[in-house]
C-alpha cells in the first residue's frame, strides 16, 4: 500500500499517553460552618474541594466553576433542601455523583431522590469519617468511569465520522480540493484539535491547494514559515511538539503566540514514496495522544493519501 512513515513506535513517548488532572473537584454544601469546615479538612488532601453554605450559593458556585466529580450536600438546610438542590444540578451536570448527609427522620424524603437517580448514596448523621471517605472514593471512581465511557463514545462517534468523510472523499476524488476543508474539519473533531490544515505539496514544496478548519472560524496558515513543517517534509516523518512553551525552537515564534497554539502535530501524507501533502493538527493547550489515536491517524492519513493520488491521476487523464 502507501508508505507513510508514521509508526507508533517512532513517536516520542509523551505522545502516547493522556494525563489526567491530579485531583478531581468535589463540592461540599452545609449551612453549619463547623460541618462545612470538617468536610473540607476531611477531603482536601485527596480532592480539590469547593464549599458552599447553601444550595443557592452552591448553584452559583457551579455556574462559575463548572462540573465537579462529586457533590456532598446536607439535607436540612434553610431555603432549599439538599434533595431540591441536587435535583437542580442534574440537567446541567448529569455525570456528577451526588451524596446526601441526613438525619434518620429525613429518610422518607430521600426515597424519591434515590429512585430517580439524583442521589448516589445517603450518609446518616453523625457520620463516620472513614465510612464517608470510602463512599466518596467510590463515588469519584464511578464519576471517572462515567467520564471515561462518555469520552470513549464521543471519540468513537468522531472517529466514525472521520472515516465516513474520508471514504466519501476517496469515492469522489475528482473534486478533492473542494473536500479538503471537510476533511480538515473531520480530523479536528476526531482528535479534539482547535484547528487543522491540510496543504498539498508539489516537488517537496508546499503548494497553493489547502483545506483549513478552525473551531473559531478563522485560522492563519503559517506552515510555510514553520520549522516543524520543514522538518516533517525533509525527514518524511511525523513531527510533534506537545508543549510549545518548552520547545526553544518554537516558543519565541510570533505566529505560534498570535494563534495561541500550545501543541502541534505535523504529518506527511505519502503515497508510494511520493509526498502529496501535510496534515497539521493544532491545539491551544498542551496535548497528548494515546496509541489507539495514533493508529487511527495512521489509517486516516492513508485514506487521504489514496484520495489525493486518485485525484491527481484523474486530473492527468
Amino acid at each position: 500500500m502507501n508508505n507513510l512513515n508514521l509508526e507508533v513506535d517512532q513517536v516520542p513517548p509523551p505522545l502516547s499517553t493522556r494525563e489526567r488532572p491530579k485531583k478531581l473537584k468535589i463540592l461540599v454544601v452545609d449551612d453549619e460552618p463547623d460541618n462545612l469546615d470538617l468536610l473540607y479538612r476531611t477531603f482536601r488532601r485527596d480532592f480539590n474541594v469547593l464549599k458552599a453554605e447553601s444550595g443557592l450559593s452552591a448553584l452559583q458556585l457551579l455556574e462559575q466553576e463548572g462540573e465537579v466529580a462529586v457533590i456532598i450536600s446536607d439535607q436540612r438546610m434553610p431555603e432549599m433542601k439538599g434533595t431540591e438542590f441536587l435535583s437542580r444540578t442534574l440537567p446541567q451536570f448529569p455525570d456528577t455523583v451526588r451524596i446526601i448527609l441526613t438525619g434518620f427522620t429525613d429518610i422518607e424524603d430521600l426515597v424519591e431522590a434515590i429512585n430517580s437517580g439524583q442521589v448516589f448514596k445517603y450518609i446518616t448523621k453523625p457520620w463516620d469519617s472513614g465510612e464517608l471517605k470510602e463512599v466518596v472514593q467510590r463515588a469519584a471512581a464511578t464519576y471517572d468511569l462515567l467520564k471515561q465511557r462518555t469520552e470513549e463514545l464521543r471519540r468513537a462517534n468522531a472517529q466514525m465520522e472521520l472515516l465516513t468523510v474520508l471514504v466519501e472523499v476517496t469515492q469522489a476524488a475528482s473534486s478533492l480540493e473542494e473536500t479538503l476543508a471537510p476533511i480538515a474539519k473531520a480530523f479536528s473533531e476526531a482528535f479534539t484539535a482547535n484547528g487543522c490544515i491540510i496543504q498539498l505539496i508539489e516537488a517537496n514544496v508546499l503548494a497553493v491547494g489547502q483545506g483549513i478548519y478552525s473551531e473559531t472560524g478563522t485560522v492563519e496558515n503559517w506552515l510555510s514559515q514553520d520549522p516543524l513543517t520543514r522538518e516533517a517534509i525533509a525527514t518524511r516523518q511525523i513531527q510533534s511538539t506537545l508543549d510549545i512553551s518548552k520547545d526553544s525552537r518554537l516558543s519565541s515564534l510570533s505566529y505560534y503566540q498570535d494563534a495561541g497554539v500550545k501543541a502541534h502535530l505535523i504529518i506527511p501524507i505519502i503515497y508510494r514514496h511520493q509526498m502529496l501533502g501535510v496534515l497539521s493538527l493544532q491545539w491551544q493547550e498542551p496535548c497528548t495522544l494515546r496509541a489507539d489515536e495514533l493508529k487511527l491517524i495512521h489509517l486516516s492519513v492513508e485514506l487521504v493519501a489514496i484520495a489525493l493520488a486518485s485525484s491527481r491521476l484523474s486530473t492527468q487523464n
